[in-house]
């Protein structure tokens, strides 16, 4: 289980152009890591498009934001397009990072037991440490809750 104050997990995953990107690609740098369950789903969407707002208002801040889900890289691509999403998507289909980061839990839906991506955000430091975890998050307020943090 991650805590505040560990070494956040490296990973290299591939963007929605099919570029390698790593965790560790963004040392000397604060980093939002968002996971988040699904493409073009309407919390998700609400979410991207919460960060897609802000992205200014981080990018003024030094802070970069990743978002993360086990979507394809194509799936990403539309997804970006379709949102005008600023900020780096990675598509993580074999569950490198989201298990790595714990949030592949098991979740329940109208008295259905299935396992998913719980929606988690990260900030990780200049040296790659966790600072916060936010488990559980809204996707309409995740972004202001971060900037107001930062």
């Amino acid at each position: 289980m991650l805590e505040t104050g560990m070494k956040a997990p490296d990973f290299t995953l591939n963007d929605k152009d099919g570029n390698a990107v790593s965790l560790s690609d963004f040392l000397g740098k604060k980093v939002v890591l968002y996971f988040y369950p699904k493409d073009n789903t309407p919390g998700c969407t609400r979410q991207a498009c919460a960060f897609a707002k802000e992205y200014g208002e981080f990018q003024k801040k030094g802070v970069e934001v990743i978002g993360v889900s086990k979507d394809s890289t194509a799936s990403h691509q539309r997804f970006a397009e379709k949102h005008s999403l600023p900020f780096i998507l990675l598509s993580d289909p074999e569950l490198t990072a989201i298990q790595a980061y714990g949030v592949w839990q098991e979740k329940k839906l109208y008295g259905k037991t299935s396992m998913g991506v719980v929606r988690t955000t990260f900030i990780i430091d200049e040296n790659g440490n966790i600072e916060k975890i936010m488990k559980k998050v809204k996707p309409d307020t995740n972004a202001a809750e971060i900037l107001a943090e930062l």
